[in-house]
């Protein structure tokens, strides 16, 4: 029997080199790989994760200390591989890839662990003396609310808020041995989407499926069936029918016993997919993402690992989610950036579900109507070519903004106002929220900058007030009402912001209501999904938003979908900027025209040429790839090559610059080695960066992690903040 147990610290320094033996005493016999305790390290005490168990060491017994305690809740073993795994892939440390996978709350300090527990109500049952009470015989001088409570018990346990009557009262009752008061553990369900019903309802199809999804279909259950695992690409138009093939192929990994994780970009898509799938599945779905409370996510993620819910729904950090004998994994929208995360360790949510679904067996079916290129060369394709009512997809039409100075085109803003005539609904897509981008003095030229980062202020509005926010480290300063330079009060808000069009559509097209989703919209709980939900109980109305509002909803009484600036990312200095704009134009065009009445999309553009902005208006996804997969391979940019951009950032230039070039040094000659160069300013950080291209992903990523490590361990560059971003996005 292993007697020595194998901990990760959870803590955060690069230069450490784990794993450290413990001996695991009688009292902790119960210690198995994923268990979390609290250590000896050093002077002090710290958080550790098990991550393999064995007889033997290399310390001497007498020198292996014992963990001082378990925490309850442990992670399978599985996970813990996982966590590790990402930990190599993305040059980042086993602390913190293992941080990724523990239960929600844990933390990394041991007096704050664990940071949630199961919530417990005081639950009254009532005794044979309280029966007798209540039918008249003995204990007498109850009061009347006494006497009610009783007669409530009568029917069954309950709750002292149930029974509305004080804990005072409560505790009377039971010194008086009327009542016997136990605990009673209670789930705290997230709120933002309806309950389905009882877990045990029968799985019945929502309506019969096409020739196309039946085709789709088939080639998902045959290796879910012979549990082999496999890597498929679902590229359905909007309006296909992908999440009708999820929900089957979901309903045929549970009747093998089996759980299934489905994922989602962005939390604003989570209320939607779960209600679809609690309908159909009822309580054993569970949701995960940030925006719950803490409880609500620790009820979850133990629902979860306990095996009452076998479906998880949510965005990145579902991957994580604590399932045994995992069938499937669905990732929805797999085109979307927004699966990369953006701090360490900087993982693609992409590539750790596909490993996962290869650790455990499992399909993996990514789902989108604008694939990405990596995706389109390496998975097996699977198509919907057709809406599942065989409507058509909406004409797309491109309006030249060149010599317009107006936020709108005199074509937009007519086909708004008959939305307000029709009485019919519409998406206007913005790339910016806030009202205005950019401030300056229009006499001395002054622009107000964030004194943190070397970026401008956004201009923002709450009703009267106006504040300047950065929307890099959210400094916030009055808006100026003249210029502290020179006096002049000809102070210039430029661009448009979601603010600043949605005030304006209210006006122009009232009594038409307007909407709003962006983040700020998002900031209080519940915000996304109430704003989603108020646009869709209404009868009409104008939903403005930044890119949320084209990932993946599904309302089929918009009739319009603008693209209020389509070059925005054209503009940036990226290899992917086609095809992000070729995905955000594709993707709001499939919100338009899915009910009857049809729809048309409008997009405003100065560069009506682009190839990205051509093929999506003639819906074109595979003339777009096939162009965009060559001019790749011609610059040998990913999938032809992996990126690896490394950061070295420090309050003082000169160290960031140093720490950078030293990088440059440890990496050697063998590698394709960009920089170092300056980047701007972010939170009082100075920055400067590498960029490595390779064709041996492995090798770079093993160079890379070997070179941080040991200028993380130089004295001279302590302070210095390092950070890798493998496959940057």
């Amino acid at each position: 029997m292993p007697s020595i147990a194998r901990v990760e610290p959870l803590t955060t320094a690069r230069a450490l080199r784990g794993p450290f033996d413990y001996r695991i005493p009688s009292r902790m016999a119960g210690i198995e790989v994923g268990s979390v305790l609290v250590v000896p390290f050093g002077h002090r005490r710290v958080l550790g994760l098990v991550v393999d168990l064995t007889g033997e060491s290399d310390v001497p017994p007498e020198r292996l200390v014992e963990p001082v305690r378990a925490l309850e809740s442990g992670v399978p073993d599985e996970l813990v591989d996982l966590g590790l795994w990402i930990a190599d892939a993305y040059c980042s440390t086993p602390a913190r890839g293992l941080a990724l996978v523990l239960p929600p709350g844990t933390g990394t300090s041991p007096r704050a662990a664990p940071g949630a527990s199961t919530r417990e109500l005081l639950e009254a049952t009532l005794t044979l003396a309280g029966r007798e009470a209540l039918q008249g015989h003995g204990a007498g001088g109850l009061g009347p609310r006494q006497h009610a409570a009783l007669g409530r018990l009568a029917k069954g346990p309950s709750t002292a808020a149930e029974l509305d009557i004080p804990h005072a009262t409560l505790a009377s009752l039971q010194r008086r041995s009327l009542v016997r008061i136990g605990r009673r553990a209670v789930a705290r369900r997230p709120a933002a989407v309806e309950r389905g019903g009882a877990g045990d309802r029968p799985l019945t199809p929502s309506h019969r499926l096409t020739c196309a999804q039946e085709s789709a279909l088939g080639a998902v259950l045959e290796p879910l069936a012979a549990r082999r695992h496999a890597a498929l690409l679902l590229h359905g138009v909007t309006g296909s029918g992908k999440t009708e093939v999820y929900l089957r192929a979901a309903q045929a990994a549970l009747e093998q016993g089996r759980t299934a994780i489905v994922m989602v970009p962005e939390i604003a898509l989570t209320p939607q997919t779960a209600r679809r799938f609690e309908e159909r599945f009822g309580d054993r779905v569970a949701i995960l993402h940030s925006k719950l409370g803490l409880g609500e996510r620790y009820d979850e993620w133990q629902r979860l690992r306990s095996g009452a819910a076998r479906i998880c729904v949510g965005p990145r950090s579902a991957v994580f989610a604590p399932l045994a004998d995992l069938g499937l994994v669905v990732l929805d929208e797999e085109h979307d950036a927004a699966y990369k995360q953006e701090s360490d360790p900087r993982y693609d949510a992409r590539e750790v579900a596909e490993r996962r679904a290869r650790l455990s067996g499992a399909v993996l079916l990514c789902g989108t109507a604008t694939p990405r290129p990596e995706s389109w060369l390496r998975l097996p394709r699977l198509s919907l070519p057709e809406r599942v009512d065989d409507s058509p997809l909406p004409p797309v039409e491109l309006l030249d903004m060149r010599g317009l100075r107006h936020a709108l085109h005199p074509d937009a803003r007519r086909a708004l106002e008959e939305v307000r005539e029709r009485g019919s609904k519409a998406i206007v897509l913005v790339a910016r929220r806030g009202w205005s981008p950019f401030v300056d003095c229009r006499d001395c030229g002054r622009a107000w900058m964030c004194r943190n980062c070397d970026v401008s202020l956004t201009l923002h509005r709450d009703g009267e007030a106006q504040r300047l926010v950065c929307h890099h480290c959210g400094h916030a300063e009055p808006a100026p009402h003249a210029c502290p330079d020179c006096g002049s009060t000809a102070v210039a808000r430029h661009g448009v912001g979601t603010q600043r069009l949605e005030a304006e559509l209210r006006e122009a097209l009232a009594p038409l209501p307007v909407f709003r989703l962006d983040a700020d919209a998002g900031r209080r709980k519940g915000g996304i999904a109430s704003v989603l939900d108020r646009f869709e109980s209404a009868p009409a109305g104008i939903l403005v938003g930044t890119q949320m509002v084209a990932q993946g909803h599904d309302f089929p009484d918009v009739e319009l979908a603008i693209v209020q600036d389509a070059d925005a990312n054209l503009r940036f200095p990226d290899f992917r900027a086609e095809e992000r704009t070729f995905s955000l134009v594709a993707q709001l065009a499939g919100r338009s025209g899915r009910g009857p009445a049809g729809g048309r999309v409008l997009v405003q553009t100065l560069c009506p040429s682009a190839a990205s902005l051509r093929h999506a208006a003639a819906h074109d996804a595979g003339g777009f790839l096939a162009e965009e997969v060559e001019r790749r391979r011609a610059l040998r940019y990913p999938p032809f090559s992996t990126l690896i951009r490394l950061l070295a950032a420090s309050p003082d230039q000169q160290t960031a610059d140093a720490a950078a070039a030293l990088l440059r040094r440890r990496l050697g000659d063998g590698l394709d080695v960009l920089g170092p160069a300056p980047l701007f300013r972010v939170k009082d950080l100075c920055r400067s960066t590498l960029i490595v291209k390779t064709d041996d992903r492995e090798a770079a990523v093993a160079a890379v992690g070997e070179a941080v490590r040991s200028v993380a361990s130089e004295r001279s560059l302590r302070g210095v903040k390092l950070a890798v971003d493998v496959d940057p996005q």
